[in-house]
C-alpha cells in the first residue's frame, strides 16, 4: 500500500497540474504574498498558453520578476518571448519558428515538459507550407522524449504527428497516433484526452467508419471534462460535433453546435474572429443540408467578410477552413453552375498549393462529378485521370512504409528469437548440471526449516498469549490503582482545605453559645446591659460562619470543576470575542470589591483569527481566573507603591496599572493568547508551584488556590493546548496559552 501511494503521487501532482482551470489560475496571481510564488504562477501559466494572447504580457512579468530573484535560467522564456511577438505581428513566421525551437532546446536541456509550445508549434509549420520539415522535427522530438520518459512531450509529438497524416489523407496513421496520444494523456489532463477522443471519433468519421467515430464522440461527452473544455479547444469540439451531427442527419443538433462556435466567448479577437470565421461556414453547410441556401448565403457572406480582413489560413488549430468548397456547394445549390465551378477550381488549387492531401482528392471527386452532370466528359476524365494518380502515388507511399515496417518487424523478430533461444538453452544446462546434486539436499533443507519453524511459531504462539493475558491483568490493576489513587487525592484535598473553614465555623459556633449563656446566668439588670453587645457579636458570628460556610461550599465546586474538566460539547467559537467578555466581566467584578481600583486594559487582538473549537463555557472560566489574578496583582503593586515606591518614577502618582490581552495565529495549526501585566511578579519559589491544587499567596477569604490548578487542567487536558508563564518579580507576568486551531 505505501508503494502505490508513492507511485500515485506523482500521477496526482502531474494531473493536477496540468488539468488545472487557466482562468482560476489567472485569478490567484494577486494573491500570492512572496515573490517565489508568483513566480511559480506565472510559469504555470506559461505552460497551459504559451502562445495566447496573454503570452507576452505573462513573459513580460516573468523576466522582470526573475531578474530580482534570479532563481531560473531565463533564456527559453527570452527565446519564447521573441517568437510569439514574430508570430503575433505577422509576416515574420519563419523567424518565430526559429524563435520558438530555440526556446524549446533550451526547456529540453533543463527537463522542463513544454507540451503545448509543441503542439501550437505546429501552425507555424503549416503557414509556411513546410510539411516535410515539420514531420522530420517531431520524428527527431519524439524519439528523444521517449529516450527520457517525458510523457507530456511525448504525447504532444504524437498529437502534432496525427495532425499532419490527417492533412496528407493518411487517416490509418493519423489514428495510430491520436490514440497513442489518447492513452498517454488520460494520466494528466482530462481536457485534452477528452479533446483528443473527439479528433478521434472525427477522423473516423472523415474515413468513412461512422460506428468508431460515434463511440469516441459519446465517450467524450460522458466525461466530466468535457464541461470543462474551453478556449480554441471548445470550439474545435463544436465543429467536430456539427460535422458528426450532419453525417447523421441530426440538422437541429448540427446547428446548435454550429451557433455555439459563432457565438463563444474567446478573450482573444483574433482567435474569436477565427472561430466564428468556422462557426459561420459550418453553420452554412447545414444551412445547405436543411435546403435552405438563401440563409446559407448570408452566413458564406459573413465569413466571406472575416476571411478578407484576417485572412484567414486553409489550415489552423480548428482544422481545415473551407470556405471555397461551401461557397461551390451553395451555388451547386443555387444552380448557378459557373460559380460552382470556379469555386471547386479554386478549393482545388489552394489544397494542393497549401499540400493538403486529405482535401485533394475530396475535390477531385467533386469536380469529376461536376462535370459528369454538366455532360463534359473531357474535364471530366481529366480530373478523374488525376484523382486516379493521386490514388496511385498515395497506394505506392504507404506500400512502401508498410514493406520497411514489415522488414523492420521481421528482423527484430529474428534477433529477438535467437537470443532469446541462446538464453533458454543456456538456462536449461545451467538447471541440468545443478539439479541433480542440490534437488535433495534442498528438499530436506526445506523439511526442516519447515518442522523448526511450525515448532517456533507455535511456542511463540503460546508465549503470546501468556504475556498478553498477563498485560490484560496489569492493565486492569493500573486502571483500578489510578482510579483509588485520585479518589484518595481527591478526598485529602477536600478533607484538608475544608478543614479550616470547618474550625472557624465550629469555633464561632461555641463563642457564641458561651455568649448565650452568660445571658442566662446573669442578673435582669447585667442581662439588659449586656444583651446589645451580645447580640451584636452573634450577628458578627454569624457573618463568619456564613463566609467560611461559602468558601466550603467554593472548594468543593472547584474541586468538582477539576474531574469534570473538558467534558462539555466544543463548538467553533470567536475567542477575540470570549476574551474582552471573560475581562470585562472581571473588571466589574474588581472595581464592585474595590470601586476606587482603576487600570488601563488594552486589547491587541489578531482580526483574521478564524473561530476555534472549544469548549467556551471552560474556556471563559479561564480567562476570568487569568484577569482576576493579573488585576490583583495590579492592586497589590499600586498599593505597594503608595507605601513605599522603589524609585520616584514608580511612584504611585506615576504608575498606571496596565492588563494587556494579545491574540495571533501561529505558524501551522495553533492560536496563542497573551494575558500580561506590570503588577508585583513572582519570585522563582512561587513561579514553580503555581499550577499544584491549593497553592496559593492570597489569604484565606481571597482565594482557594485552585484557580490556576483548574485553569492548566482545562487547557491541556480538556483542550490538548499549553499553558505557560513568563514572570519577573517586581516588574510583572505574563500567561501564555496556546490551543490547537483545529
Amino acid at each position: 500500500m505505501l508503494l502505490l501511494s508513492l507511485t500515485a503521487r506523482p500521477v496526482r501532482a502531474a494531473r493536477t497540474y496540468w488539468d488545472v482551470s487557466y482562468d482560476s489560475l489567472a485569478a490567484t496571481l494577486p494573491r500570492p504574498a512572496t515573490d517565489t510564488a508568483r513566480l511559480r504562477t506565472l510559469q504555470h501559466l506559461l505552460d497551459l498558453r504559451p502562445t495566447g494572447a496573454q503570452a507576452l504580457p505573462l513573459l513580460d512579468r516573468l523576466l522582470a520578476l526573475n531578474a530580482k530573484l534570479g532563481t531560473l535560467d531565463d533564456q527559453p522564456y527570452r527565446q519564447l518571448r521573441a517568437g510569439v511577438a514574430l508570430w503575433q505581428q505577422g509576416g515574420h513566421d519563419a523567424a518565430a519558428l526559429d524563435s520558438l525551437q530555440r526556446s524549446i532546446a533550451g526547456f529540453d536541456r533543463a527537463g522542463r515538459p513544454v507540451p503545448w509550445i509543441l503542439i501550437d508549434l505546429a501552425a507555424l509549420y503549416n503557414r509556411l507550407n513546410r510539411m516535410e520539415d515539420r514531420h522530420h522535427y517531431y520524428d527527431q522530438k519524439l524519439a528523444f522524449y521517449q529516450v527520457r520518459g517525458q510523457t507530456e512531450n511525448v504525447a504532444a509529438c504524437y498529437i502534432s504527428q496525427g495532425g499532419y497524416y490527417r492533412r496528407m489523407g493518411d487517416f490509418n496513421r493519423t489514428l495510430n497516433n491520436i490514440l497513442r496520444a489518447v492513452d498517454l494523456v488520460k494520466g494528466y489532463d482530462q481536457r485534452l484526452y477528452v479533446r483528443e477522443l473527439l479528433v478521434a471519433g472525427d477522423v473516423y468519421g472523415q474515413w468513412g467508419n461512422f460506428e468508431r467515430a460515434e463511440q469516441y464522440l459519446s465517450l467524450a461527452q460522458s466525461l466530466p471534462a468535457f464541461q470543462r473544455i474551453d478556449g480554441m479547444p471548445r470550439e474545435y469540439t463544436f465543429l467536430s460535433l456539427s460535422r458528426a451531427y450532419v453525417r447523421d442527419n441530426n440538422l437541429a443538433q448540427a446547428l446548435q453546435m454550429a451557433d455555439s462556435v459563432i457565438v463563444a466567448r474567446v478573450p482573444d479577437p483574433l482567435e474569436r474572429h477565427l472561430s466564428q470565421a468556422y462557426g459561420l461556414v459550418q453553420k452554412s453547410e447545414v444551412q445547405l443540408a436543411r435546403q435552405e441556401p438563401a440563409a446559407a448565403g448570408r452566413l458564406l457572406a459573413r465569413a466571406q467578410q472575416l476571411n478578407d480582413s484576417l485572412p484567414v489560413p486553409m489550415t489552423g488549430k480548428l482544422g481545415e477552413f473551407e470556405l471555397d468548397a461551401a461557397w461551390a456547394h451553395y451555388y451547386a445549390a443555387t444552380h448557378d453552375d459557373a460559380s460552382a465551378e470556379k469555386y471547386w477550381l479554386r478549393a482545388y488549387h489552394k489544397a494542393a498549393a497549401a499540400r493538403i492531401e486529405r482535401l485533394e482528392p475530396e475535390y477531385l471527386k467533386q469536380l469529376v462529378a461536376f462535370y459528369t452532370r454538366r455532360g463534359q466528359p473531357g474535364p471530366a476524365a481529366r480530373y478523374a485521370n488525376a484523382y486516379i494518380r493521386f490514388l496511385d502515388d498515395f497506394s505506392a507511399a504507404q506500400g512502401a512504409v508498410n514493406v520497411v515496417r514489415y522488414e523492420g518487424e521481421r528482423v527484430e523478430q529474428a534477433q529477438s528469437a535467437q537470443l532469446n533461444a541462446l538464453r533458454q538453452e543456456q538456462a536449461v544446462q545451467a538447471v541440468r548440471l545443478r539439479l541433480g546434486q542440490w534437488l535433495l539436499l534442498g528438499a530436506l533443507l526445506i523439511v526442516v526449516l519447515v518442522s523448526g519453524l511450525g515448532v517456533f511459531i507455535y511456542r511463540q504462539l503460546q508465549t503470546n498469549q501468556r504475556t498478553l493475558g498477563q498485560l490484560r491483568e496489569t492493565q486492569s490493576q493500573l486502571v483500578q490503582a489510578e482510579k483509588m489513587a485520585f479518589l484518595g487525592e481527591l478526598t485529602s484535598g477536600i478533607a484538608h482545605e475544608l478543614q479550616n473553614p470547618l474550625t472557624f465555623m465550629k469555633s464561632f459556633a461555641e463563642v457564641s453559645t458561651n455568649l448565650v449563656d452568660n445571658i442566662d446566668g446573669a442578673s435582669p439588670a447585667a442581662a439588659n446591659l449586656l444583651q446589645g453587645e451580645i447580640l451584636a457579636g452573634l450577628k458578627q458570628n454569624l457573618q463568619q460562619i456564613s463566609q467560611h460556610g461559602q468558601r466550603a461550599s467554593s472548594i468543593i465546586k472547584d474541586m468538582l470543576a477539576h474531574s469534570r474538566t473538558g467534558t462539555g460539547p466544543r463548538e467553533l467559537t470567536d475567542l477575540n470575542a470570549l476574551a474582552d467578555e471573560a475581562l470585562t466581566l472581571a473588571y466589574q467584578a474588581v472595581r464592585t470589591r474595590q470601586p476606587d481600583f482603576n487600570a488601563q486594559l488594552t486589547r491587541d487582538f489578531d482580526t483574521r483569527l478564524s473561530a476555534v473549537p472549544v469548549v467556551a463555557a471552560d474556556l471563559s472560566r479561564v480567562f476570568i481566573n487569568l484577569f482576576t489574578n493579573a488585576l490583583y496583582a495590579l492592586n497589590q503593586q499600586q498599593q505597594a507603591l503608595a507605601l513605599a515606591p522603589a524609585s520616584p518614577a514608580l511612584a504611585a502618582p506615576h504608575y498606571l496599572p496596565t492588563l494587556t490581552v494579545r491574540t495571533r495565529r501561529l505558524d501551522g495549526r495553533a492560536v496563542e493568547i497573551r494575558v500580561g501585566d506590570n503588577g508585583t511578579g513572582m519570585p522563582v519559589a512561587v513561579r514553580e508551584k503555581i499550577f499544584q491544587p491549593f497553592f496559593t499567596t492570597k489569604s484565606a477569604d481571597e482565594g482557594t488556590g485552585l484557580g490556576l490548578s483548574l485553569s492548566h487542567d482545562i487547557i491541556t487536558k480538556g483542550h490538548g493546548g499549553n499553558l505557560a508563564v513568563e514572570t519577573c518579580e517586581g516588574q510583572g507576568t505574563e500567561f501564555i496559552i496556546t490551543l490547537p486551531s483545529a
